[in-house]
């Protein structure tokens, strides 16, 4: 599993590459990301991230979206669809725990929001990322 946090945090979504005026510091970036990522699976408040930055709540809201490009809740839901993604393709967790173990509420809130992220409701994305994974593995060689 920590290999896994560890991925998401490697590849995360859409984040602009040029440094911005009025964003956080690199450090502050880092550790704010971090305490995300450590509390993927739990209530997460903008509130704790801005008093781990010593900062106002808004001030912390305007800052963080100027430096990832995204709100910290839109950052959050992305890294929390990436592990889920994960865990959807590589365990055999059912939905509902996989639901809870990236922190969203119940079930039916995380399948609201895969389909609508994904276009595709999340056993319905399980299921092709298995047929693929089998068609894979009986493609004859082409060498």
């Amino acid at each position: 599993m920590a290999h896994l946090q560890h991925t998401v945090a490697l590849a995360p979504a859409c984040e602009p590459s040029t440094a911005r005026i009025g964003g956080l510091s690199p450090q502050r970036v880092r550790r704010v990301k971090q305490l995300i990522l450590e509390r993927l699976g739990e209530s997460l408040e903008v509130s704790e991230l801005a008093q781990a930055c010593a900062l106002s709540r808004s001030h912390f809201s305007r800052a963080f979206k100027c430096s990832t490009g995204v709100s910290p809740q839109d950052w959050i839901r992305r890294q929390r669809l990436a592990r889920a993604k994960l865990l959807i393709q590589h365990t055999d967790l059912s939905l509902t725990q996989i639901s809870l173990e990236c922190g969203f509420c119940d079930q039916a809130h995380f399948c609201h929001i895969f389909t609508r992220s994904e276009g595709i409701n999340p056993f319905a994305w399980r299921c092709q990322r298995v047929r693929e994974r089998n068609n894979l593995r009986s493609a004859p060689a082409l060498f």
